[in-house]
């Protein structure tokens, strides 16, 4: 009994050994399986146009390790190129020494978390070696491109829109910053218990010398089912004037609304503990434009400081250029003959801005290229759209319904070849039975 318990691993010791065994079977099994296919297209193969060379070795980082293959090469009389047929069929011809899926993990790990080099650094922790460093990462980036969807319907008469900018810094000297001028579009409210979640969120980024709206309008268009004629749209952004132009550019096609979140700070701000906070919030609250008003133009020369009366006249010349703003917006639709059931105050936008600054800000600075790749490929994760990538493309985020099913014969051979390959490949088990992890090991058979 003491020899058994000194001979038991602890749990560390078998989940590594079981993830090294589970690396060399899938080695050994993804070579024999590629090794069988190349066999396969040289038979299959116009020989009078493929003229068959000779093997040669080529290696791959995967997600389970490294695999080491020989395939064949050949000479393409009709092109006068050489080819090696494998590649071509697995669209992998020209790609670089990791796979697909290793690519996919780390773009998604790059767009997802805090850096390039922490993405290379959690693929090492994962997988148990280097597999792709930080700059790879950041090249194979640098290269995407997104694929859209087919347009969206639109199921009501209202398309809801979160706008704001955020300013990310430029790298190089003398190099200044740019304003991201990014809207967020939905269809509504969802209620599920206590959680409230946005119908069918997009984002757009603006890009190009085309004005904001202008180009914000093409992708309605190009992105949903969007009607200028039918369609109406709430807007919801601070006062800047790029985003207030909206007003000019749908004119009676959309309502603004001031982001009440930033007019809110602004109050609380100048007005901590003051005797009129309480009757200004609650105007705001209410959406009565005219007492909100009243009441900031009757607290001027009551502030503290020449700061905060500058501030207080700023908010003041902001609110009254558009006062219609600081209404409700469900009433105007009403005058429209829309129905508002079911709809909420706005005010995303500042935890839409959250998501791509915690990304794009934090001390970083960009160059053009690289910012907007990082955004093509935020948005593309968001909106759960495909990306095409160098080694093919990624679609693990989307929402796709077509369920891909490999040849029936393919799967069969993996399993056999699986079978073959683990039988006796494991030495806890070519040893003696009576130990624990003898035990262990077996009860795992069939599991």
């Amino acid at each position: 009994m003491q020899k058994n318990i000194i001979n038991y691993p602890n749990l560390k010791e078998i989940e590594q050994l079981l993830w090294r065994e589970l690396q060399a079977t899938f080695s050994t099994v993804m070579k024999n399986m590629l090794e069988d296919m190349d066999q396969q297209i040289a038979e299959e193969r116009d020989k009078k146009r493929y003229r068959l060379l000779d093997k040669r070795k080529t290696h791959m980082d995967s997600l389970f390790g490294q695999v080491e293959i020989k395939r064949n090469y050949y000479r393409d009389r009709e092109k006068e190129e050489y080819v090696y047929l494998l590649d071509r069929h697995l669209e992998f011809e020209g790609a670089g020494n990791f796979s697909p899926l290793i690519e996919e993990a780390a773009m998604e790990l790059a767009i997802t978390g805090p850096a390039y080099r922490k993405a290379a650094n959690t693929l090492e922790t994962l997988l148990g070696y280097r597999v792709i460093s930080h700059e790879a990462i950041r090249q194979h980036l640098l290269q995407i491109t997104s694929i859209p969807k087919a347009k969206e319907l639109v199921h009501g008469p209202v398309l809801f829109v979160e706008v704001d900018g955020l300013y990310v810094k430029r790298q190089g000297k003398g190099k200044r910053g740019k304003e991201e001028k990014i809207a967020a579009i939905h269809q509504g409210w969802e209620v599920n218990g206590k959680r409230v979640s946005l119908k069918g969120k997009r984002h757009f980024i603006h890009r190009g010398k085309q004005p904001f709206w202008e180009a914000f309008e093409d992708y309605l268009i190009e992105t949903f089912e969007y009607d200028p004629t039918v369609h109406k749209l709430v807007i919801n952004g601070d006062g800047a004037h790029w985003i207030t132009a909206c007003r000019e550019h749908f004119k009676g096609r959309a309502f603004f609304t001031i982001d009440r979140f930033h007019v809110a700070r602004e109050i609380r701000s100048l007005f901590l503990r003051h005797p009129r906070s309480r009757s200004i919030r609650m105007a705001l609250a209410k959406y009565d434009s005219d007492k909100l008003l009243l009441e900031l133009n009757s607290a001027i020369g009551t502030l503290e400081t020449e700061t905060q009366e500058e501030r207080l006249e700023g908010l003041i010349q902001q609110l009254e250029k558009y006062p219609e703003a600081l209404t409700d917006y469900r009433k105007w639709l009403k005058e429209q003959g829309i129905s508002t059931e079911g709809m909420r105050p706005m005010g995303s936008a500042e935890g839409t801005m959250s998501v791509f600054a915690k990304r794009l800000k934090n001390g970083r600075s960009w160059v053009e290229k690289g910012v907007s790749a990082m955004i093509i490929g935020m948005v593309a994760y968001m909106d759960k759209l495909t990306i095409k990538t160098l080694f093919g493309r990624v679609e693990r985020w989307t929402e796709s319904t077509v369920e891909k099913n490999p040849p029936k014969h393919y799967v069969e051979k993996i399993k056999n070849t699986i079978g073959e390959t683990t039988r006796g490949n494991i030495p806890y088990l070519k040893g003696k039975a009576n130990i624990p992890v003898y035990h262990a090991l077996t009860a795992l058979v069939g599991c």
